[in-house]
């Protein structure tokens, strides 16, 4: 026969308390709305400043000041970046600007930076011009990188040796020419070489690179041809300096003077006169 037994009244199902998970994900949900909600607030906080900074007539750019220029006029730099003039200055492209600064013929570098509340700064290094160069029947002013200007009355103060044999070839019309690469580039090598030789540079009076293999220099207050060749170009040009009255002295009408070879130094006359040969000085 069945045998009943008596509930346990200990155990009762409604006195059983249950998980609280629901709760917890609803409070997790809550706080993730409000970080969310709190993040939203936050980015566009930031766009509507960044929005009032960027067209904020007090960071507007409203001033230029040019540095470093001797050659260039202040008037032509401001004109090269007029443009500038009314832009935010968070959002002005800096970078844009320095490419235009260097299309000026006479700008080799140019930094530009800001200035709160309204003013850039553009600071100029100008090129330094080297020579005179002569091609054809004008005068420019060149540098190691190559034609700056054409030479004139506002470059007179400008005390540059003149430089023959620059062009390889013929004009192609009244405005044109042809400069060679490598001619070019030995007379800049002759004047960079003399550059920590400023003495000797200021002796230089006139460069003939028509020879790329070989510079031909003339001195003031001298008529002599003195040739250097393509290298040593200072120590070639003051060991002529200090042999010059000896071979003046042993060479009649003194024409012209070979250092290309260093043991030797080659030296000849005016027409009618014998080349000499020098060992060194005094002999």
């Amino acid at each position: 026969m069945p045998v009943s037994a008596p509930a346990d009244k200990r155990f009762r199902r409604a006195h059983v308390t249950p998980k609280r998970k629901g709760l917890l994900q609803r409070v997790g949900w809550v706080r993730a709305g409000v970080l969310v909600a709190t993040v939203a607030l936050i980015v566009v906080g930031a766009w509507q400043a960044a929005t009032y900074a960027l067209a904020s007539d007090a960071l507007r750019v409203t001033q230029v000041r040019v540095e470093g220029t001797s050659r260039m006029s202040h008037g032509s730099v401001l004109t090269a970046v007029d443009g500038m003039r009314g832009q935010s200055m968070l959002a002005v492209d800096l970078d844009q600007w320095r490419a235009e600064l260097l299309r000026a013929v006479w700008v080799a570098d140019a930094a530009l930076r800001r200035e709160l509340p309204g003013t850039v700064v553009v600071a100029i290094r100008e090129r330094q011009p080297l020579a005179i160069g002569r091609i054809g029947d004008e005068l420019y002013l060149v540098d190691g990188r190559g034609v700056i200007d054409e030479f004139g009355p506002t470059y007179a103060d400008l005390d540059l040796p003149i430089v023959d044999g620059l062009s390889s070839g013929p004009a192609q019309g009244p405005d044109t020419f042809s400069v060679s690469e490598t001619r070019a580039a030995l007379a800049i090598r002759l004047m960079t070489a003399l550059q920590d030789k400023p003495e000797l540079a200021r002796r230089v009076s006139q460069v003939d690179v028509s020879d790329p293999e070989d510079v031909v220099v003339i001195l003031k207050k001298d008529t002599s041809r003195v040739r250097l060749g393509n290298e040593r170009f200072a120590e070639r040009l003051q060991s002529y300096l200090e042999l010059s009255g000896t071979l003046a002295e042993r060479v009649p009408g003194l024409d012209v003077v070979d250092l290309r070879f260093d043991d030797r130094i080659f030296a000849s006359g005016q027409a009618g006169h014998a080349a000499r040969r020098v060992k060194g000085k005094g002999e």
